[in-house]
């Protein structure tokens, strides 16, 4: 699921990134910032990734360092579109498929209907 596709999807770690392939049915990139992201590693991403052409998603865990990269990836990806999880559930990778098939289906993703019962 990781080559070149029009969008692609910046999560915080690999458990993050398994969680939302387990509900996917397109391929999309997903990207892990491994919880920070400095200014060298994200124009590597952004140059790598062509990320001011695609159609970006942040998603990323409702906790101080989550928010802290959401709000540093708002600013350097003004277009990109933010997925929330809730916050009882605190983390991408703890959040219930269902509710991230939910998140990710209202933002256009192809997810797999088991996932959407």
């Amino acid at each position: 699921m990781d080559h070149e596709t029009n969008k692609v999807i910046i999560v915080e770690g690999l458990t993050d990134k398994r969680e939302i392939k387990k509900v996917l049915t397109e391929d999309v990139t997903i990207l892990c910032t491994n919880g920070t992201l400095g200014v060298e590693r994200f124009d590597d991403l952004l140059e790598t990734y062509d990320l001011d052409n695609k159609d970006v998603f942040i998603m990323v865990d409702e906790d101080p360092a989550g928010i802290k990269l959401r709000k540093q990836l708002r600013r350097e990806l003004p277009l990109a579109k933010h997925l929330y999880v809730s916050s009882e559930y605190r983390e991408v990778a703890t959040t219930p498929g269902h509710m991230l098939a939910a998140a990710l289906v209202r933002t256009g993703f192809a997810v797999n209907p088991i996932f959407l019962v």
